[in-house]
């Protein structure tokens, strides 16, 4: 409850302020934190927004789009602080390590910080494997820019940078995958890791490795 003289605030902005269909998203992801998958319906989210179903369906098509779209919008909220990074200027070697934390640590925050919404999302990714094979394809995008950055400014020596990149993600799955996430207890021994394992790649990539 609120002090006295204050507005409680709520997780989500007023209805007024937000698009129908970012409203409706709103929505669909409160219910996924509350009740899970099952309860993420094209009726449960007009009932949670006090509009009929058909309003819904105005802007997704089905149950399976209004879901796909709640779990994409999850994957941008890990991709897009990344997108920034992997376009910024500096060197190719120090981005590549960064952005390689930055996936860690923003999977951590999702897999730790929030468990019962990761459970949710982690359903959702499994019904709709299109939006995470997207997801990862950008992920992918992201490390090929670095990759490619760095070859430009005579770091790296690139024969195939799509295999480079997949490489990079590859090697460094344990470090972002859910599931290493999930059952990893030291961040810090985490990370010390991770910077091991970037630095032998970071001096594969500069020896023409891939």
């Amino acid at each position: 409850m609120a002090p006295p003289g204050t507005v409680a605030r709520s997780r989500h902005p007023p209805a007024t302020t937000a698009a129908p269909r970012e409203r409706i998203l709103d929505a669909a992801e409160e219910l996924l934190r509350r009740h899970g998958p099952a309860r993420a319906t094209v009726v449960d989210v007009a009932r949670a927004l006090g509009m009929s179903h058909a309003n819904v369906y105005r802007h997704f098509e089905s149950k399976a789009a209004l879901r796909e779209a709640v779990a994409e919008r999850w994957l941008k909220g890990i991709s897009a602080p990344l997108d920034e990074m992997a376009a910024r200027p500096g060197p190719a070697a120090e981005r590549l390590v960064e952005w390689v934390l930055a996936l860690a640590a923003a999977k951590r925050r999702k897999v730790r910080d929030d468990p019962e919404i990761f459970s949710a999302y982690h359903a959702l990714a499994e019904e709709h494997r299109a939006v995470v094979d997207r997801h990862v394809r950008h992920l992918c995008e992201q490390v090929r820019r670095i990759l490619e950055d760095g070859a430009a400014e005579g770091a790296f020596r690139l024969r195939d940078p799509e295999a480079a990149a997949q490489a990079v993600l590859e090697a460094t799955l344990r470090f972002h995958h859910p599931a290493h996430v999930a059952a990893a207890d030291d961040p810090a021994a985490v990370e010390a890791a991770a910077r091991r394992v970037l630095a032998l790649l970071v001096a594969g990539l500069a020896a023409g490795a891939l």
